[in-house]
């Protein structure tokens, strides 16, 4: 069996899905909430166990003889986050304890890192198991500071020579975007916040740049569809001989904001209309203008697949899922 924490949110039920096609037996830890939305996220899959995560230890304990690998995507990811105390308990200290827990039993780890850990990039977006490297980061918010902490905690153990895990990979993933994210609320990827500005109102809103190197619209970031993000994670997790160490996943490419808008434009067939809106001051110092995930790490290690571009992702997003009476895998 495979444990997935976080597989009723965005990557883990996507992976949940792809484990499920491939008749492997899956139990999911998490919370389903009161909403109406999370529980679609696997409305489709077989389950062989849901629990919840106050009941994740006895549940590993009890059965860590029949656990193939645990895939660790549950965290509080909201970049607008402001109790780091509950960051912390649930970013943090529940990575390490399973950390300890795949060590002690010899089971494969494969866990959820973050490009947030990266800041505003003047490090460079690599993905070195390297504590100095690491130590110089300066994550933009909590929650990329919680990703780059248990990050250094994975790496300080491995630089000592300490137990681990048989396999672990940090996956630092980038602006992933793709079915199944509809109950993030306002950290949904801006490609379906796109389509329903579209859809409702016939435009788009972007935010005006307060940077001068970036013209308004003009903001880069790496998009990557979540397809390869689920490719990246059960690659890492199944395959015989891979290096464990922290991995970008991205698409390589940096892309515009803008860019972005007009393939939705195309994609659901109409005409162009952006206007531009000032930058939250609740963002202001805390945006990331430039974001590019280097892969030449991963393709070492033997990942070899290509990646989706962006206008292959978002077209197949709006058709297949979006513009859908099922938009749910």
């Amino acid at each position: 069996m495979y444990v997935i924490t976080g597989g009723t949110g965005f990557i883990g039920s996507n992976i949940a899905a792809a484990l499920d096609a491939a008749g492997e037996e899956i139990v999911i830890v998490d919370t389903l909430g009161t909403n109406d939305i999370k529980w679609r996220n696997i409305a489709k899959r077989r389950l062989l166990d849901l629990v919840r995560p106050e009941a994740c230890d006895a549940f590993l304990k009890a059965n860590a003889s029949k656990i193939a690998g645990i895939v660790h995507m549950g965290a509080i990811s909201t970049t607008t986050e402001t109790d780091v105390d509950l960051i912390v308990h649930n970013n943090v200290r529940l990575s390490i304890d399973l950390w300890t827990f795949a060590t002690a039993n010899q089971i494969p780890l494969v866990y959820a890192s973050s490009a947030a850990t990266y800041g505003d990039g003047d490090q460079g977006f690599l993905d070195r198991d390297d504590e100095a490297y690491l130590s110089d980061l300066r994550p933009l918010n909590p929650y990329g500071w919680s990703k780059n902490v248990f990050d250094r905690f994975v790496v300080d153990r491995v630089k000592r020579g300490e137990p681990t895990p048989p396999l672990w990979a940090g996956l630092k993933f980038f602006n992933v975007y793709g079915p199944n994210e509809y109950h993030k609320g306002g950290q949904r990827s801006v490609a379906v916040q796109l389509f329903e500005q579209i859809r409702d109102k016939g435009f788009v809103r972007l935010f005006r740049s307060d940077n001068p190197d970036y013209a308004d619209g003009e903001q880069l970031r790496d998009f990557v569809w979540v397809d390869d993000c689920v490719d990246v994670a059960l690659w890492a997790l199944k395959t015989q001989g891979v290096k464990s160490g922290l991995y970008n996943v991205g698409s390589g490419s940096a892309r515009s904001f803008l860019d972005k808008a007009k393939i939705v434009f195309s994609a659901m067939g109409v005409e162009e209309r952006v206007e531009f809106i000032d930058l939250p001051q609740s963002l202001k110092g805390k945006y990331q203008y430039y974001t590019c995930a280097a892969l030449d790490k991963l393709a070492a290690a033997g990942y070899n697949r290509p990646t989706t571009g962006l206008e292959e992702g978002l077209t197949r997003y709006v058709k297949d899922y979006l513009s859908s009476a099922d938009q749910f895998r």
